[in-house]
């Protein structure tokens, strides 16, 4: 590949992922947006947003699609698999956080029927079903916690938390995992303390 060739290709992503992050934007504001309120939001002509995307649903597509890769990143990125349990859970809920709360229009348009965004989501929740096991292991979670309802609860924990309108994820992953292990209430409960 030639250096003019690598320049033109670079230029595209960027005029892409530029066009992706208007419409992210725009979209979270008005999802009845048009294309030409997307382009004049990047920067861009109208044809060019026509260009790379053939229409409104292939540019939502690709926004969930990008969201997605974003999504699997950022679990990635935080070593669930060799980082201290505890660690791990925080590090992957704020990434996790700081996607939701960056790409929330297209996360929610991130359909499971899409068999990459279905084979993203499927490999995150086994590495979740990892962390939560190893955190049970490290004493952090209790021996005898229902772990598939933990991460239900824990997934539960975090949507709403992205919901919240609070952008900071550090504060809201803080808020999650310190919530997820401690809980809400006394130790007071309907069953006997263990």
């Amino acid at each position: 590949m030639t250096e003019a060739t690598r320049a033109l290709r670079s230029d595209a992503e960027r005029t892409v992922r530029q066009i992706l992050e208007a419409a992210e934007r725009v979209l979270s504001r008005n999802p009845a947006a048009t294309m030409e309120q997307i382009a004049e939001e990047a920067g861009v002509a109208r044809t060019t947003v026509h260009r790379r995307f053939a229409s409104r649903d292939a540019l939502v597509g690709s926004m969930a699609a990008w969201a997605t890769r974003r999504f699997a990143d950022a679990v990635e990125a935080a070593h669930p698999e060799t980082a201290p349990p505890l660690v791990a859970l925080y590090q992957v809920t704020a990434n996790v956080l700081r996607v939701k709360l960056d790409w929330g229009f297209a996360m929610s348009r991130a359909l499971t029927a899409d068999p990459e965004a279905a084979r993203v989501h499927s490999e995150v929740e086994a590495q979740c079903e990892r962390m939560f096991r190893a955190a049970r292991e490290e004493g952090l979670l209790r021996a005898d916690a229902d772990l598939a309802w933990a991460r239900r609860v824990y997934y539960a924990l975090i949507h709403e938390a992205a919901q919240s309108g609070d952008g900071d994820a550090d504060a809201l992953a803080t808020r999650v995992v310190d919530t997820l292990l401690r809980g809400v209430g006394t130790t007071q409960g309907l069953t006997a303390p263990r």
